[in-house]
């Protein structure tokens, strides 16, 4: 049986901080947990859509019964098709984060390997993400290269 499961809306809690937990450990982010309040019903509901296009997987804390130990979230998004993908489902990995007093486990790893297969299953042949340094060992064991592209961002 695996440790891991797909997040349900009595998860949203635990998904959002350990998102945060994430979000802290990058570079210049902002400690505030003021929009955790704003974001619960809207995650807790994409949570409860079991056909969606946004998935959550999880492992349960061994020594915390109501904690998560471990998250990694993603969606399939579409693009136009071209070559190599002509259905255009493009798979995003973001939210990845395990608790510090759980890491060097395999839960990440166990994590991103369910939400492989759930990308798999609808038709994603490309995946995408933006890894930390700490992180890149990991995604690329599980087959992940780097891209030159640059990634832009619009703030509205």
């Amino acid at each position: 049986m695996s440790l891991v499961r797909r997040a349900g809306p009595e998860d949203a809690p635990e998904v959002l901080r350990l998102r945060q937990v994430m979000i802290d450990a990058l570079p210049g982010s902002d400690p505030s947990t003021e929009w955790h309040a704003e974001s619960l019903p809207t995650l807790r509901k994409k949570l409860g859509e079991s056909d969606g296009d946004f998935a959550a997987f999880v492992v349960d804390h061994p020594e915390r019964p109501e904690g998560l130990a471990a998250l990694v979230v993603g969606t399939v998004d579409y693009r136009i098709g071209k070559a190599g993908d002509p259905r255009g489902a493009v798979g995003f990995v973001f939210s990845v984060a395990t608790d510090p007093d759980a890491r060097r486990r395999g839960y990440a790893r166990a994590c991103m390997a369910e939400l492989l297969s759930w990308f798999r299953e609808r038709g994603a042949v490309r995946v995408h993400l933006t890894a930390s340094p700490q992180a890149e060992p990991l995604y690329v064991s599980l087959g992940f290269r780097p891209k030159p592209d640059p990634l832009l961002e619009l703030r509205l």
